[in-house]
């Protein structure tokens, strides 16, 4: 969400914003948000007016009815005075429910105004106009056949989605055996390997309120995504740094402590509506699923430089498990509306012979703060709001399609890469198990 002086002072600078996101339906917002702006603004000033002269009417009332007893026409004229600020008191009553009208109406408005963004940010109108940047280690392809995923893991006795689908319909999976194992090495090796970062690691809750998640999200991503539990104000959540971000709602954080530097784990849970295509069968995309997240919360000279950090966290740590990645900057109109700037990093497929998304770094700049409130104080006083920026970690079991197939041998099994080892009892090999 913007500021509204920036819609005041510079409207021209928000709607060319709105156009370079290929949203031109979200044009008439900017000028309902002026005239919601100068409705508001002249309900307050009416409103102080009134008060002010309350006070003053206030005063002479005193003076007139302290004159009464030598002065009986001083009474009727206090008496006068009286269904003056009566009439101004019923009249200021309808002003602060206009108040509460008007700034509920434009709040909704500016919700739907996307954030500015970066000057460096490709334009284009989807992710068919991303932009590759660079690419980190080779990719290469195998003169043996890549089965798909789900045959990988079917090899090793490692999935029954058959078993899932009985039990909770098509998006979830049973992990069975060294592919169960594997996949909380990832993780747990993913953990370890941020808090060697300086990043302080958590586990947040996996619901929050409906206020959070308007807080953290569109409402298009939130219909899209977000599985609500009947009857109550309580969410799943999609991704563990929604819940992150709104651990800080309403803080005043003391300068000094920035930036906050996190790392978090939780399941997911996400709806994934609509079709695919056919590489998205197998557990590519799911409805439930577990990640770990990266956080960060800060200054807003610094949120640049932690956005570029923070992709390169990924890059460095899927390629000490020898996955071949490239950087991906999102253009324009594949930026969700709170973001500032966003790339996706993305592994190599040796099987499809193409690279696939495995985390979404972000920079929200203050967009999540203006909304929850998220402000820090500096020495000398100064209120700012704070930026915020998150990345993902890891994400399985979608990235141990990455890992299996990168690591697929001739003879059918797969080397563990050596980081992982350690979490695998060291084990150094995947080989073919009897099913379970």
């Amino acid at each position: 969400m913007i500021d509204i002086r920036l819609i005041r002072e510079n409207p021209d600078l928000v709607r060319d914003n709105i156009r370079k996101k290929f949203q031109d339906a979200k044009l008439p917002l900017v000028d309902e948000a002026m005239r919601l702006d100068r409705a508001n603004r002249a309900a307050i000033n009416e409103a102080s007016e009134l008060r002010a002269k309350r006070n003053s009417l206030s005063k002479q009332i005193g003076m007139l009815m302290g004159q009464a007893k030598k002065d009986p026409a001083k009474a009727a004229e206090a008496e006068k005075i009286k269904a003056e600020v009566k009439a101004d008191g019923e009249r200021l009553a309808e002003l602060e429910q206009l108040e509460d009208k008007y700034k509920a109406e434009l709040r909704a408005v500016m919700m739907q105004i996307p954030q500015i963004i970066d000057p460096s940010v490709p334009i284009g109108p989807d992710d068919s106009a991303n932009v590759e940047i660079q690419r980190f280690g080779e990719a290469k392809v195998p003169d043996f056949e890549v089965p798909y995923h789900t045959e990988l893991m079917e090899r090793f006795g490692g999935i029954d989605l058959d078993a899932a689908r009985d039990v909770a319909g098509s998006g979830f999976y049973y992990l069975i055996g060294d592919i169960a194992r594997l996949h909380e090495a990832v993780l747990a090796y993913a953990r370890d390997f941020m808090i060697g970062k300086g990043f302080t690691y958590m586990i947040p809750p996996y619901m929050m309120h409906g206020a959070i998640v308007e807080g953290v999200m569109s409402q298009s991503d939130m219909d899209a995504m977000m599985y609500k539990i009947e009857g109550e104000d309580l969410y799943l959540i999609g991704t563990s740094e929604h819940s992150m971000i709104g651990r800080y709602i309403n803080r005043l954080i003391p300068a000094e402590t920035l930036p906050h530097t996190l790392t978090s784990y939780s399941p997911c849970f996400r709806k994934e509506k609509g079709s695919h295509g056919i590489e998205e069968r197998g557990v590519y995309r799911i409805h439930q699923f577990e990640k770990q997240e990266m956080i960060v919360v800060c200054r807003p000279e610094e949120s640049m430089d932690w956005y570029e950090k923070l992709w390169r966290y990924s890059v460095e740590l899927f390629r000490s498990m020898d996955i071949p990645v490239r950087q991906l900057e999102c253009c324009s109109g594949d930026l969700a509306d709170l973001k500032v700037k966003s790339c996706d990093i993305e592994a190599w497929s040796p099987r499809q012979q193409k690279y696939f998304e495995v985390c979404s770094c972000s920079n929200l700049g203050d967009a999540q703060a203006r909304r929850l409130n998220i402000r820090f104080k500096d020495a000398d006083g100064k209120i700012s709001l704070a930026h915020t920026l998150n990345n993902t970690c890891v994400a399985p079991p979608r990235m141990l399609i990455a890992l299996l197939e990168n690591n697929l041998q001739a003879d059918g099994s797969v080397t563990i890469p050596e980081v992982l080892r350690p979490y695998m009892g060291g084990k150094e090999r995947l080989e073919k198990a009897p099913a379970v």
